[in-house]
């Protein structure tokens, strides 16, 4: 469930413009993905937002947990008894039980971008676009060029609505600096 206290991190329009002038200045060009073409800032902006409803959803984790939450305990005993037919049904009913229980699990910012990668609300292209310019906007908020945005969102103490904030000024920059987007210059008058 999403957590209601307010995001102690403010990305301003003064960081989103400082994120542009990190994108200028990169040695490669922000808004071409790994298929080598380009994705407008609509389609980054529609990939975060679908990103932080995933997140709202499902809810956010800072890291992922693996085996602690005692999956093991329902994996069907060894049983030399047991016929190949009867073993295979045990198998495959502990699959389906554990891929089920998986879909409405908490998810870290990297897992719900890559999710929404795989959906009608993004590509490969999209989410690693978005991972890029998150990347900016930590680089321009934090002030330092090695910063980077899964990094950032796994810190001790960051909030549901830390992540919001960010998914939030990552969609703004989008739609503001990516391809397709009105000058900013028009959009200040």
């Amino acid at each position: 469930m999403p957590t209601t206290t307010p995001s102690s991190v403010v990305f301003t329009a003064e960081t989103l413009r400082r994120a542009a002038e990190l994108e200028a200045d990169a040695y490669r060009p922000l808004w071409i993905g790994p298929s080598g073409e380009e994705s407008t800032g609509e389609a980054v902006a529609r990939h975060l937002d679908a990103t932080l409803a995933l997140l709202d959803k499902d809810g956010w984790d800072r890291i992922m947990h693996f085996g602690t939450d005692d999956s093991t305990s329902h994996i069907p005993a060894d049983d030399d008894s047991m016929t190949v037919k009867a073993m295979l049904k045990a198998l495959l009913r502990f699959i389906r039980e554990d891929v089920a229980s998986t879909k409405t699990q908490r998810r870290t910012l990297f897992t719900a971008l890559r999710h929404v990668g795989e959906s009608d609300d993004g590509d490969s292209d999209t989410r690693d676009i978005a991972c890029e310019a998150l990347t900016l906007l930590i680089q321009a908020h934090t002030g330092s060029p090695t910063a980077r945005a899964m990094p950032w969102s796994e810190r001790l103490g960051r909030t549901h609505a830390d992540i919001t904030a960010l998914l939030t000024a990552g969609a703004q920059f989008a739609r503001t600096y990516g391809p397709g987007a009105a000058s900013p210059e028009v959009l200040a008058a």
